[in-house]
């Protein structure tokens, strides 16, 4: 999932400073994503020109958000969840904790939040540089890059954030013998399933695309029974998983098969 983001910054003193996410989404490890972020810091009441700049996102609780500011508790000292840690260009050796930055992200239509929403997160921590790897592999935060690792559940508001989930994509099969229904659930990666395909291993061979039915489910009227079931599973970022044989040819309604570790 690549994307561009642009931030502005409302601090109580001018400055302009840019964040841009590189084109992609996956970042240094387990917890992080890429994005191209547009920041901007400005004042109460002049605001200043959009720049663009970097940003991650990671994961934590309310008392390790602020842990390079000395906030102890974010909500509790009245920063909520909506915080950033900054890279060492923008942190100024914590000048600029509690510094306010209004990001939005942009250029990536499977990305980004529909209608480019704003967010305004506040500076509460320090991302510390990482020499060791490259500026756009891994060292987010190297010198010069002005970059935000943001907090996991405000990034969400913004732009898509990977689902994380344990074990296969798992499908319940419901209706009768002459219409089916199957429901999706425990899917990773984006989570949102825009498209399903089925096909059996003795009359139904070729692939047969089902109909979005409601919310997680999908149907078909095609004959699955008697067949041993493999669906093929598109999700929102393009991305596609085979879940061969995941129903055996004895399949009942009612029941829910798992692709054994088949996941996004």
């Amino acid at each position: 999932m690549a994307g561009c983001w642009r931030i502005a910054l409302l601090p109580a003193v001018v400055l302009l400073l840019a964040v841009a996410f590189p084109g992609c989404c996956i970042a240094s490890n387990e917890s992080h994503e890429r994005r191209s972020i547009h920041a901007v810091r400005r004042s109460q009441f002049t605001a200043g020109s959009w720049k663009k700049a970097h940003a991650t996102f990671y994961e934590g609780n309310t008392n390790s958000f602020g842990g390079a500011c000395n906030y102890k508790d974010v909500v509790g000292e009245g920063y909520g969840t909506k915080t950033a840690a900054l890279s060492s260009a923008l942190f100024q050796d914590g000048k600029s904790c509690g510094a306010c930055f209004e990001i939005q992200c942009i250029d990536n239509p499977e990305g980004c939040k529909p209608g480019q929403p704003s967010l305004i997160v506040t500076a509460t921590d320090f991302c510390p540089p990482n020499p060791s790897l490259p500026n756009d592999k891994g060292g987010w935060c190297n010198p010069p890059r002005e970059h935000f690792d943001i907090a996991k559940p405000a990034f969400g508001e913004i732009a898509e954030v990977p689902c994380s989930k344990q074990g296969g994509i798992r499908l319940t099969i419901t209706g009768n013998p002459y219409f089916y229904q199957v429901k999706l659930s425990n899917v990773g990666g984006a989570g949102d399933v825009v498209g399903v395909e089925v096909r059996g291993h003795d009359k139904l061979q070729n692939w047969t695309e089902m109909e979005h039915d409601w919310g997680a489910t999908w149907k078909t009227s095609a004959i699955l029974q008697n067949e041993s079931l493999t669906f093929r599973v598109k999700t929102s970022d393009n991305r596609s998983i085979t879940l061969k044989d995941v129903a055996p040819q004895s399949w009942q309604f009612g029941k829910t098969y798992e692709g054994a570790g088949a996941n996004f």
